[in-house]
């Protein structure tokens, strides 16, 4: 069985119900398919930005918070564990340019001997090893 991992932004296209998305997940089981802790921070910190900001929608800015905790709920989220900070330390040392949050989900997916699923393909094409694919 083949793991795939959703990155940060096709995660948020299949909160917008993205029509290709949406159909690509269908030809899957729910086993063969998550998330990482990490795209899990990075929409927790948006939903809390934004509850912050001054002069929001409170009432909007809460039910986005709840429906994305939902939302998170239904899926497997894979942890940055010792495995991963492992390589993460190792590719860190050969100085790839791509964003710290980018670098730990793709050693996460890299730990788990998956596929990451990401637009974002001309920096996560740097990390080694690594196998991409867009189903946007």
């Amino acid at each position: 069985m083949s793991l795939y991992i959703l990155d940060t932004d096709h995660v948020s296209l299949h909160q917008r119900n993205h029509p290709r998305l949406i159909a690509k997940l269908h030809t899957f089981t729910l086993d063969e398919v998550a998330i990482t802790a990490v795209t899990l921070e990075e929409q927790m910190r948006g939903r809390l930005a934004q509850i912050g900001q001054s002069g929001t929608n409170l009432t909007l800015a809460y039910t986005l918070l709840s429906v994305t905790v939902d939302y998170f709920c239904g899926l497997t989220i894979l942890p940055f564990d010792d495995v991963a900070y492992q390589q993460y330390d190792r590719l860190r040392t050969q100085k790839i340019r791509i964003g710290t949050l980018d670098l730990r989900i793709a050693v996460i997916v890299l730990s788990q001997h998956a596929t990451l699923v990401t637009r974002n393909q001309r920096d996560f094409a740097q990390v080694p090893e690594l196998k991409l694919e867009d189903w946007s």
